[in-house]
């Protein structure tokens, strides 16, 4: 590899061909990402596509003003230190903010290394076009907003900004909130069983993590092989069945956890307190996401916890 300051002026502008080739492709298959969620921003990702080509043609007739027909293959794997891509678009599915955020810092970083440039340029004309493209692609985060309000107006903002809500309900959402009420509720009857059965905070430790696991696993893999998304949107399985798997393991262990202190009756009530917080919070998660009465949700939660409990506790007490 090379450090960008050993870069010849040549080597300066075939590198920004390939640069702009690159960032042209990367434009290019975030359209094709988000065409079907969001074709006004997929338009959006064409057109600066495009740009980045215009930029291309102009560097590359410098260079064949300057050095001829043969130009030199160097790509940024090839500089030591030099800006590399987050490669979010070989991702299955992409949330259309990542998508913005990334067009927005490949510009600040491509304006930064014309910049650079410009300053070891010698030859006033390859100075002079270096100079332009770091003020173009500066420019390009107001040309971005340009071109956004163009294709996507504040009403098709709203519509996207819907859509990404929902995939991400459908996504994360539902599978981790399914895992947390399943981690929280179902676990309550063995733990609490075998703490009022035995009376040993240790045995009670030992079941909670039990069951906890257990339910993880067996949560994560039924998620994970419910339905492949392809029909219903919701997106990667093995997404989905991490998420709901490692959210019903810690809605198990947050009332299995507080067993390590030896003191049976101290450990109970400290496993109490953080059950009610567990069924606050799916309540709070069921009305924030899921579009469920605040009132309704707790009473529907509470009162099924409260059941599995009060199982758990005349099963271990008979």
């Amino acid at each position: 590899m090379k450090n960008f300051a050993q870069l010849t002026e040549a080597e300066i502008l075939a590198l920004a061909v390939s640069s702009e080739e690159e960032d042209s492709q990367i434009y290019l298959s975030f359209a094709n990402k988000v065409r079907a969620d969001y074709p006004s921003t997929a338009q959006m990702f064409e057109e600066m596509a495009a740009e980045e080509q215009g930029h291309k043609n102009q560097l590359l007739e410098l260079f064949r003003s300057r050095f001829g027909e043969r130009l030199p293959y160097i790509t940024r794997q090839d500089v030591r230190g030099f800006m590399r891509r987050n490669p979010i678009w070989l991702l299955e599915s992409i949330r259309i903010e990542d998508v913005r955020s990334q067009a927005e810092l490949m510009e600040i970083e491509a304006s930064k290394f014309y910049a650079r440039a410009a300053e070891m340029a010698r030859d006033v004309e390859i100075r002079k076009l270096l100079g332009d493209l770091a003020l173009a692609e500066r420019g390009h985060e107001a040309r971005a907003l340009e071109i956004e309000r163009k294709n996507v107006p504040e009403d098709i903002r709203a519509e996207e900004s819907e859509v990404s809500r929902r995939l991400f309900v459908l996504q994360i959402v539902q599978p981790g909130l399914a895992g947390l009420i399943d981690g929280s509720v179902s676990t309550l009857a063995p733990i609490f069983a075998a703490a009022f059965a035995t009376h040993s905070s240790h045995d009670a430790f030992l079941v909670g993590i039990a069951a906890s696991l257990g339910a993880g696993i067996s949560m994560g893999l039924t998620e994970a092989m419910s339905d492949d998304g392809a029909i219903t949107g919701r997106g990667s399985p093995w997404l989905r069945g991490v998420v709901c798997g490692i959210m019903t393991t810690l809605g198990g262990l947050g009332h299995t956890l507080p067993y390590l202190i030896s003191d049976f009756m101290l450990a109970t009530a400290v496993a109490a307190v953080l059950v009610a917080a567990e069924l606050a919070a799916i309540s709070w998660i069921r009305w924030k996401y899921m579009d469920t009465p605040i009132a309704s949700a707790l009473v529907q939660v509470v009162l099924g916890g409260a059941l599995v409990l009060l199982t758990g506790i005349l099963i271990g007490s008979a």
